[in-house]
């Protein structure tokens, strides 16, 4: 019984992290960035990736190290990039041992307000509480996915 909600969880994270991704590639597509958006798109594909490797521990940190790359190099180059990083943070507690998933949320937000504050130029209560809120829930969905598996195991 608890493996449909931990599922739909599951599903609804990789759902949030595309849609993230897809809204950034239309917005650098739309201000003509075209080698932005390719880098976006395959970004995207290396991110499909993962729920076939995450069972897999080194090829999964590879994937892990990759992805984050990927996503600090367009987060850099174009804001839209910023935001899906939240994908990221959920891949993090789903494939990191509890201390270093919380370890490597807290770089990942922090980067997220930085690069955030960096586009716009000063560093706003919105820029700042947006990602570390986010990052709160994030973290709070992804334990209890990890509540819901532990159950379904039990079960």
């Amino acid at each position: 019984m608890c493996n449909l909600p931990l599922r739909l969880l599951q599903w609804a994270t990789h759902v949030t992290a595309c849609g993230l991704l897809l809204i950034a590639v239309v917005t650098v597509l739309r201000d003509g960035l075209v080698a932005v958006a390719a880098g976006g798109v395959l970004l995207g594909l290396v991110y499909a990736t993962g729920p076939v490797i995450e069972r897999r521990p080194i090829p999964a940190l590879v994937w892990l190290g990759l992805v984050t790359a990927g996503w600090a190099a367009l987060a850099v180059v174009a804001p839209p990039f910023v935001w899906p990083v939240f994908g990221l943070l959920f891949a993090y507690l789903r494939m990191l041992p509890l201390w270093a998933a919380m370890f490597g949320v807290t770089v990942l937000t922090s980067a997220a307000v930085a690069v955030a504050a960096w586009h716009a130029g000063e560093l706003t209560v919105p820029l700042a509480l947006g990602p570390v809120i986010a990052a709160v829930l994030v973290t709070l969905l992804g334990l209890a996915c990890e509540a819901l598996h532990a159950e379904a195991a039990r079960t």
